[in-house]
């Protein structure tokens, strides 16, 4: 049984993998596993893979001339959880994440009528897939960017799966989601409703 709310919740997943549509993705499918679950807590979600579109590289809200940021920003705007799932490549976020967050570094200048940020109320959750290590730091960073702007984070608001180091098994290969991760993605979305709910009904 899920905590009743005033309205319905929704979840938008920004999928950081390097590679466009239709390329099967290990990020892809850990965000569609999140987003599963938080429908399990009467989440409404879409998954957006940022490579499809042409974003591109500043810190304003629209950088003009084709610049497809403002479309997912929007997407944003409406939602009360944002989750950000990304690969690892040379031990870091991927590129495409970097540029979400630098895209997302002009949110600190857009405020309501009270001085607060407009995403203050929102909820960020992350998840990490590779070969390789690098998933902690990647989630420090992540967490530190979305809290920056005015995210909450939530206990425990991350997955993550590590494949052997220096390893060609990707996550999307497996036979199976390891129990670890499934579990761990589990409480993530649990975690995550739950506060989202007590921001709408009781924001900053």
């Amino acid at each position: 049984m899920t905590d009743q709310t005033t309205r319905p919740l929704s979840a938008l997943a920004l999928v950081c993998t390097l590679k466009p549509s239709p390329n099967e993705s290990s990020s892809q499918l850990l965000a569609r596993q999140l987003l599963d679950e938080l429908a399990t807590h009467d989440v409404t979600g879409t998954a957006v893979r940022l490579a499809d579109y042409d974003i591109k590289p500043g810190v304003e809200l629209d950088e003009g001339d084709g610049d497809q940021w403002p479309h997912i920003r929007e997407q944003i705007i409406a939602s009360d959880i944002l989750v950000v799932v990304t690969p690892t490549w040379m031990g870091h976020l991927s590129s495409v994440a970097q540029r979400a967050l630098e895209r997302l570094d002009a949110e600190l200048s857009q405020t309501d009528d009270a001085g607060r940020p407009v995403v203050e109320g929102k909820v960020g959750i992350v998840g990490v897939v590779g070969n390789e290590d690098g998933a902690h730091a990647i989630i420090a960073d992540l967490f530190q960017g979305l809290n920056d702007v005015g995210f909450s984070i939530p206990s425990q608001g991350a997955t993550y799966w590590n494949g052997e180091a220096m390893g060609s098994v990707d996550y999307k290969d497996l036979d199976e989601t390891p129990e670890a991760t499934a579990r761990t993605t589990a409480v993530v979305a649990k975690n995550a409703a739950h506060l989202a709910r007590l921001l709408s009904e009781r924001p900053y």
